[in-house]
């Protein structure tokens, strides 16, 4: 888990991105992936992207002002993101073998 910060209109909020939080933001992803590829299903996902929105934002201190979500959003989506490529990097380095050096006698 870690919090991070953003600045969005001039007021600081916080979020803990827990699995939660990462769980809300990946179901937002497909929702809105769905809604892209078929346009005709967005009045089928569009009230289940507000409420995986309204859960997403129930997560951050302070209370977010209506004007401020999307921005908000935005900015969570992309501290997700970039969590799951640092977790990504860190498998990936902790998988490669180390090579051993053979010292000449």
């Amino acid at each position: 888990m870690s919090s991070k910060e953003f600045d969005i209109n001039g007021t600081d909020y916080t979020v803990t991105i827990t699995e939660q939080v990462i769980g809300h933001v990946n179901n937002l992803k497909n929702l809105y992936n769905a809604a892209y590829e078929d346009p005709e299903s967005f009045e089928d996902v569009s009230a289940e992207i507000s409420s995986t929105i309204t859960d997403i934002a129930s997560t951050v201190e302070p209370e977010v002002e209506d004007s401020d979500l999307d921005g908000l959003i935005q900015e969570i989506i992309k501290a997700v993101d970039n969590k799951a490529e640092e977790i990504e990097k860190e498998l990936a380095a902790k998988e490669k073998p180390i090579k051993k050096s053979k010292s000449k006698k």
